[in-house]
Order: structure tokens, then sequence, then C-alpha cells
């Protein structure tokens, strides 16, 4: 662990003074978000590096770079070239929980620009800013990272229509699921996960506690959110995920009726049994 925290650190170099980011106006620089795991122990890392700044934690990458990184899996690197990236996303493996084989990211880019205008979003995807302290880049950050979460979320859950689509048509078609108790209880879960993910680590709906010591950014997350369309795709898979849960309820109450039902066939074909074999040793003679 030692040696891990002292990769991080060697990687993240020294906090710059001003805690604003190395780039001159006009200046186009890549931001990269990347779900790397379930989890990251942002705890630990702010311990182990030299944070330019917290909640959400900021992190220096070599000179002129900057990883901002989120405790429900996400990190966003700004200005950080593909390699020295790779290689600061390996040194937190160990700080990492249900890391995923391949990460999943999201890219644009970035200008600062000297303007008025708090922000904007140029037509080719560019997010312009005006000025250059860190905060901006933590705002920016959090906009990417629910973003790229709400991506993953959609996906899962498209994947979970898929598996309850073929229940349903078999219901419509037959009267009967083909499913078992213990697959849609897997399901189930799956969907209170997610839902307990959303809500209670990411908050995807919610706006970032940053807020609260700088409102005057207020503006610039409402543009973003709005850009990235945050509000609306939460809200969308709330939809989505409350059809699903009415659905694999409702399978399920068929499945453990239609058990039920069979489990009283069982104990009448018992009784008549017993009634049988009990008229059967009545009716013969000894």
């Amino acid at each position: 662990m030692h040696d891990t925290k002292d990769q991080v650190t060697r990687l993240a170099g020294d906090a710059t003074g001003s805690g604003d980011i190395r780039a001159a106006n006009g200046t186009k620089f890549v931001a990269r978000a990347l779900l790397i795991g379930e989890r990251l122990d942002t705890r630990a890392l702010e311990n182990a590096g030299k944070p330019l700044a917290t909640a959400p934690l900021v992190l220096a990458v070599g000179m002129d770079g900057v990883a901002v990184l989120f405790r429900y899996g996400v990190v966003v690197l700004f200005g950080v070239p593909g390699d020295a990236g790779r290689k600061f996303v390996r040194s937190l493996d160990a700080f990492v929980s249900e890391p995923f084989p391949v990460a999943e990211q999201e890219e644009t880019q970035l200008a600062v620009l000297d303007s008025r205008d708090q922000a904007a979003v140029d037509s080719d995807g560019t997010i312009m800013l005006r000025g250059r302290a860190i905060e901006r880049l933590q705002l920016v950050a959090d906009v990417l990272a629910k973003s790229l979460v709400l991506g993953h979320y959609e996906g899962r859950i498209a994947a979970a229509f898929d598996r309850i689509e073929p229940l349903a048509a078999m219901l419509r078609k037959r009267g009967r699921t083909g499913a078992h108790s213990r697959e849609l209880l897997s399901l189930i879960g799956n969907v209170l996960t997610t839902q307990h993910r959303m809500v209670g680590r990411v908050e995807t709906g919610e706006k970032p506690e940053l807020l609260w010591e700088h409102p005057e950014l207020e503006r610039l997350y409402m543009r973003l959110a709005e850009e990235y369309e945050l509000r609306e795709r939460d809200r969308a898979l709330d939809r989505k995920l409350e059809v699903i849960s009415r659905t694999l309820e409702t399978l399920l109450g068929l499945v453990q009726t239609r058990s039920s039902a069979r489990v009283e066939w069982y104990i009448v074909f018992l009784i008549v049994a017993e009634l049988a074999l009990a008229a059967y040793s009545l009716l013969t003679p000894h």
C-alpha cells in the first residue's frame, strides 16, 4: 500500500501555488472522464497525495495536468496526455473497489477564454470557461462524471429491458412467464442496487456541494447540466426503473401464485391418496 501511495504522489506531483490550471487563453485541452470501478477511496487518496482541492478531490498530474476524483469510481483528467493518464489510472488500482475490466470513458475539449460570459459550449462541443480557477474545473468534472455514470446506467437498464421483454412476451402469448423466482429476484436486486447508487452515491439529480461555497458558479453549472441533459436523463432513468420494478414484481407475484397453486394441488393429491388407502384398508377383508 505504501508503494502505491508513493506512486500516486510521484505521478500527482506538487500542487501549484495558485491552484489554477496552466493553460493560456484560447488554448484548448482535453477533458477525459473515466469510470474505472464501482467505488474509489478518495479519502485514502487525499491522505496519500498532495491535493490541490477537496470535495471533490483534485490532484495535479505531472507538470500541467489535473485529475478530479469522485468516490463513485470516476476520474476526470484535464490536459493529461494518454500515457501519463494511463499510468495515473493504474496507480489507483489499490484504491478501487470492484474495478471494471475496461474503463468506460467520455471525452470533450475545454478552452479558457477572457470573456464576460460565464461559459458556453461551442458548436463542436468545446466547453469554454472564463478564468482558470480550479473550482471551475471541479464543476466541469462533476458534470462530465455524472454524464458518464448516467450513460453507464442507461446501458445497464437497456440490458435489463432486453431480459424482461421475452418474459413479458411469453406471458402474453402463453399465459406464463417461463422464469424462476430466483431469476426474477436477481433482476429486482440489480434494479434496487442501481437505484441506490444513483440516489445515494452519485446523486445524479442533485447540484454539487461546491455551489454552496461558490454560488457565483451556479449559472455555469446550470448551463452545462442543460447541455448534457442531466436532469432529463435522470428522470428518464427513474421512469424506466419504475417500469422495470413494477413489471418484475408482477411477474414474481404470478410465479409465486403458480407455485402456491402447485403446492396446493400436491396437498390435495396426498389427501386423496391417504383417503383411498384408508378406504381400501376398510373394504379389504382381513
